[in-house]
């Protein structure tokens, strides 16, 4: 089964598709119209979807050399309700035109099942960290479809608080990757900052944002490779903390991550040494799939697919939506 996947969830108009061989094509236009505004403006991004989809599924679909697919998947929630909209109509209407099957997927679904298309795939059950701008989340996922929150976070995201570190820092948008860049050149130890909610399940990182802020308006501070050095290596130690408090409290021998934190440089090194010292399977999905894209979209769309069959005529979007 040829399944076209569409994602429009924020910034990335992207599409793809995807079949048992794995991905056959992938494209993603990233909207550059938010750099001036230091975060993403939501009218902003369903107008730049509404002028780049059609383009990027023509070449989505060129590239994969077939004229139509054999069914329809699209992002459905959660996310910036007028972008999800756009790439969802869009998928519904195209499935409706060439009289395929159309599934709405959960946008961290994809996240989540990103793994999948790696060449080895994670066994189930495992563990997984989406951690992106808007989420950061632990989930035990049993099977398709059953996954128990373990841990979130309780007030920013992850990638929230790097994107307002790089704002205080005059980086730029999207701050994760500046900040991740800087931080190579940086001291970790050089600024003592936070690691909040030490014991925990539930995470935090706005005080640390806080921490951060107050040492940028003493006198003297450190360097700005210092400061991303400093913060970064606070962010990775909550997060590594909480997997591997997980995986010895639930006893789960495989861990997979998502999300666009998750192709930040040093979380990636610092959970390959994790897994190392506790002797558990990792899978880390290439940093290209860790973003907002289409093939976690189309491959989540294809598994519940093949599993449940297509969605009613009835279904709709949300801004707001439940993964587990």
């Amino acid at each position: 089964m040829r399944v076209l996947g569409l994602e429009t969830s924020c910034d990335e108009t992207a599409a793809a598709v995807v079949d048992e061989t794995g991905v056959r094509s992938e494209l993603a236009w990233t909207q550059e119209v938010h750099a001036a505004w230091g975060g993403v403006v939501p009218e902003l991004a369903a107008r730049a979807h509404l002028e780049r989809l059609g383009a990027v599924v023509a070449a989505a679909l060129s590239e994969a050399g077939i004229a139509r697919p054999d069914a329809v998947a699209a992002t459905a929630g959660p996310g910036l309700i007028g972008a999800v909209l756009v790439g969802f109509s869009a998928a519904r209407a195209l499935a409706s035109a060439w009289d395929v099957p159309f599934k709405a997927v959960h946008h961290l679904e994809g996240h989540l099942l990103a793994a999948q298309l790696e060449p080895v795939s994670p066994p189930w059950p495992h563990l997984c960290l989406i951690v992106s701008g808007g989420h950061t989340t632990l989930y035990r996922a049993e099977a398709l479809g059953q996954y128990r929150v373990l841990g979130a976070s309780v007030d920013d995201a992850a990638g929230e608080a790097y994107d307002k570190v790089a704002r205080m820092l005059g980086l730029g948008y999207p701050g994760g990757p500046l900040v991740d860049a800087l931080a190579a050149e940086g001291d970790p130890h050089a600024v003592a900052l936070p690691r909040p909610l030490q014991g925990h399940d539930d995470m935090s990182f706005s005080g640390l944002k806080t921490a951060v802020r107050q040492h940028l308006e003493r006198p003297g501070r450190a360097s700005d490779a210092d400061v991303c050095a400093s913060f970064q290596a606070a962010v990775v130690d909550v997060l590594v903390g909480r997997v591997e408090r997980a995986v010895r409290a639930t006893g789960v021998r495989h861990v997979t991550v998502g999300g666009g934190v998750a192709a930040n440089r040093g979380l990636r090194a610092a959970l390959i040494a994790s897994a190392g010292r506790l002797g558990v399977g990792l899978t880390l999905p290439a940093p290209s799939r860790c973003t907002d894209n289409a093939a976690m979209i189309a491959v989540a769309g294809r598994m519940r697919l093949l599993r449940e069959g297509p969605d009613a005529a009835d279904v709709g979007a949300r801004a707001a939506w439940s993964l587990a």
